[in-house]
């Protein structure tokens, strides 16, 4: 059975700024996709939107943002709205631009399981996608605990019971 498109979804969390331009180029990931409803952060200012656009461009990497129709917050849950018209239009969206160019879907959660992006993630499955979660430059998750190698990564192996990848 052939392998569908790759995407990616990557969490800024505590990140540096060279941390997270670390974690894109390990994976070669040319386009960032916000979906984070509230593009902002406090604690970290390098991850609000225009400085985070910024830095992306400064680093030869595009950004889109689509969090009004895929961001997270949302009445009666997210996973209530992966049925709506607005959702679909976003992940419509979304699949266009991970088409053009190696792509991560953004948010502020480091860990996939415990964000809305797995749900965007389980929809993309569904239509022939391999998602890759990037937990580091050296780590990454996927649904069912399988193997995610990168760009210059022969082979790996998965640490027991913790559903990461270590190489």
């Amino acid at each position: 059975m052939a392998k569908g498109p790759t995407a990616y979804t990557l969490g800024t969390s505590t990140r540096s700024p060279e941390e997270f331009l670390d974690c894109c180029r390990a994976f070669g990931i040319a386009r960032i996709v916000d979906v984070r409803r509230f593009p902002t952060s406090r604690r970290f200012p390098h991850f609000a939107q225009a400085a985070f656009a910024a830095l992306l461009q400064a680093a030869g990497i595009a950004y889109v943002h689509l969090g009004e129709t895929l961001g997270g917050f949302r009445t009666g849950g997210y996973e209530a709205h992966t049925a709506s018209g607005d959702f679909r239009r976003g992940l419509a969206r979304l699949e266009a631009l991970l088409r053009e160019a190696p792509g991560a879907v953004v948010c502020s959660e480091r860990f996939p399981w415990r964000c809305h992006r797995r749900f965007i993630a389980r929809e993309l499955e569904a239509r022939g996608w391999e998602v890759v979660h990037i937990i580091d430059p050296r780590r990454t998750w996927r649904r069912g605990g399988q193997r995610a190698p990168h760009a210059g990564e022969a082979s790996g192996r998965a640490a027991p019971g913790d559903g990461v990848q270590h190489p």
